[in-house]
């Protein structure tokens, strides 16, 4: 395990869905959709740097997430259609002009990234990481 990475990606995670949640309640949806995916794209980096994986683009982190980890049997099928998604999302938020969100959707989106932290916790958890280690990642500034 690349204990030091995971705890980075964790330091990001917790940004990202802490500003998640900020730009939602500000009424700033498309923003709050792409933050959102960065909080579920962050951990699913760190869940695969527990097997020593590193991805560079959001397509490998899809592809090894699913590969490793959901084919693997170490992680449920539904997250990786939650990490799929939320990228499709952020691709929507990012890009098109033209889409707008409801509230009810950015609280959706906000909600999915807060399951998929919740999960990916819980198998760094069992991997060997503390959650004294995991709230020190978000303190490190």
């Amino acid at each position: 395990m690349n204990q030091k990475m995971v705890l980075a990606e964790w330091h990001h995670v917790r940004d990202a869905l802490h500003a998640a949640c900020v730009l939602a309640r500000e009424d700033l949806r498309a923003d709050a959709v792409s933050r959102a995916y960065y909080a579920i794209l962050h951990a699913a980096k760190a869940a695969l740097h527990v097997h020593d994986i590193a991805a560079d683009s959001h397509a490998a982190v899809k592809r090894l997430f699913g590969l490793h980890l959901v084919r693997a049997g170490e992680i449920e099928p539904e997250w990786s259609a939650h990490l799929a998604k939320s990228l499709d999302e952020r691709l929507a938020a990012d890009y098109d002009a033209e889409v707008t969100f409801s509230a009810a959707e950015v609280r959706d989106e906000c909600r999915r990234a807060r399951r998929f932290v919740g999960r990916v916790r819980h198998y760094l958890v069992a991997n060997g990481l503390t959650e004294r280690e995991l709230r020190q990642a978000v303190r490190r500034r």
